[in-house]
């Protein structure tokens, strides 16, 4: 996990860099504090995943968030999923009428 939000707070300091925009400006468009951007940057776990979603909407780039835990690259849970699908798939007998049993 720590190395995950590591590279995720250099991707985002490195976007902001590239967008040429300082710390302050970055700090006041996500409504948090320079010293919580620095944290962002560093990929401190403590801070908050909507913090991290601001952070992302105004560089740009919120549209990947939804591709975080996306199901159809999930290729755990895909295999999980497909263990348990059955073998065979049985459809249900015709219910035989009252007629049918000579009374």
């Amino acid at each position: 996990m720590r190395r995950g939000l590591k590279k995720l707070g250099q991707d985002i300091s490195a976007a902001r860099r590239r967008r040429r925009v300082s710390v302050a400006l970055m700090a006041e468009r996500a409504f948090i504090s320079r010293n919580t951007l620095s944290r962002v940057e560093k990929g401190d776990a403590g801070v908050s995943m909507g913090i991290y979603a601001s952070v992302l909407f105004v560089l740009g780039m919120a549209d990947r968030l939804g591709d975080l835990a996306d199901a159809a690259s999930d290729q755990i849970g895909l295999s999980l999923e497909e263990e348990r699908l059955p073998r065979r798939i049985r459809t249900p007998r015709a219910k035989s009428s009252g007629a049918d049993h000579g009374t």
